[in-house]
């Protein structure tokens, strides 16, 4: 089994709020096998110096969308699907090479993706996929014009990418169900009205109790979760009350809603970075007007929403939600919180935390014996620093996805 010693480094090993001087990692196979203060000697080991250089887990971003190739959702749910699949290709391998090791895609990628990048046909973050997100007729995932009249049912769904359409219990658990039977490593909901979709204002309230609880109930069957796409303080209770784990966005959150949060351990994932993209690039790479409309609501409030998490004690996740060519700026998500947020706060969110969201506690996001060696090298300290983390990883010169290299630069 290879054996590889990064000697001499700098680690952030995703836990805690500081560099470890002088550290050495040895990988055997996929793993860390042990990590220390001291030079580890290892028969037949590659010995790779690093020289003080930064040594840190490979990153995740929980809120990604593989197959977005374009802002506008309606005129992706009309490509070929066979199209998309090449756009997502594109974007994975991009995101790879940004040090972004693992994606939680939330809508749209499936289990052929999966499959393609645990062969080796697409060098792309390991990818935990939600299928297609549930969505109530009118809801976030609906993206028929208003002047569509068309009805729908579940049967009539098989074709659509991001999202199916379903309505009442019977019909959200036979649709979880079907993405759960297709792999779906989590199930994604639609709770409060969008930017992307056409007819539902951000402060419409989607799906009911009964709805929630029932697909709440069906992703427990399988030993998942749920996470809700979620605006308002009122969208975001409900979910929590009714047992949803994770909450996408919530940029309209208040204390009281924060502090529920905290007290039933949800996990909140903001995603500033997609809001002052589509602001800046949205009109000029087709973002609807109507979307254009809805954007200026939830974008102004998005730094307030850090705030109040970080006030309550939310666990707070790291996600972007960038859409098509957009998803170059991915990495500046970590420059826009750190207004708020410290450093440390946001390396550990998109690290240990994301991997204990994921139920992959320990296994990934930290640099730690046992753990999958996904490793990232960084020139410089990103803890002083997060612009080491910009630039297309342009300062990541080494990034390993279980103790292989899919990035290596002489030093």
């Amino acid at each position: 089994m290879a054996q590889i010693v990064f000697q001499d480094c700098r680690l952030f090993d995703g836990l805690g709020s500081e560099l470890l001087e002088g550290r050495h990692v040895l990988v055997e196979g996929e793993r860390i096998k042990e990590v220390s203060d001291r030079p580890i000697t290892a028969d037949g080991a590659e010995v790779i110096d690093l020289g003080g250089r930064t040594l840190m887990p490979g990153l995740i971003d929980a809120h990604f969308h593989a197959m977005a190739a374009d802002p506008d959702f309606a005129k992706m749910e009309v490509m070929p699907r066979s199209l998309l699949a090449q756009h997502a290709r594109h974007l994975l391998e991009a995101a790879l090479l940004r040090g972004f090791t693992t994606v939680r895609d939330a809508g749209g990628a499936d289990y052929g993706l999966a499959m393609a990048i645990k062969a080796g046909l697409i060098q792309g973050p390991r990818l935990f996929y939600s299928g297609r997100a549930l969505t109530q007729t009118g809801g976030h995932a609906d993206f028929r014009a208003l002047e569509d009249h068309s009805a729908f049912c579940f049967c009539g769904q098989g074709s659509h990418i991001f999202g199916v359409i379903a309505d009442g219990v019977p019909a959200v658990q036979q649709a979880a169900r079907e993405e759960l039977r297709k792999g779906a490593t989590q199930i994604k909901i639609m709770a409060s009205g969008g930017v992307a979709s056409p007819s539902d204002p951000i402060w419409n309230l989607q799906y009911s109790e009964d709805e929630i609880r029932a697909i709440v109930w069906e992703a427990a069957s399988w030993r998942t979760y749920v996470m809700a796409h979620a605006y308002t303080p009122e969208a975001i209770s409900r979910c929590v009350q009714y047992g949803v784990r994770s909450i996408e966005h919530a940029n309209l959150i208040d204390e009281p809603t924060a502090a529920l949060c905290a007290a039933e351990g949800a996990f909140v994932v903001p995603t500033l970075v997609t809001y002052d993209a589509l602001h800046r690039f949205g009109p000029d790479l087709g973002l609807p007007a109507v979307s254009q409309e809805k954007l200026k609501a939830v974008r102004a409030a998005g730094l307030t929403s850090l705030e109040i998490l970080k006030a309550a004690g939310v666990t707070v996740g790291f996600g972007t939600d960038l859409l098509g060519d957009m998803q170059a700026h991915q990495s500046g998500e970590f420059l826009i919180r750190a207004e708020v947020l410290s450093a440390a706060e946001i390396l550990r969110s998109a690290t240990s935390v994301n991997a204990a969201l994921l139920n992959a506690e320990g296994e990934l996001g930290v640099v730690a014996e046992g753990a999958l060696a996904d490793l990232i090298v960084v020139d410089g300290d990103p803890l002083a620093d997060l612009s080491v983390l910009q630039d297309q990883g342009k300062h990541i010169p080494m990034i390993m996805k279980a103790g292989a290299f899919v990035k290596r630069k002489a030093s």
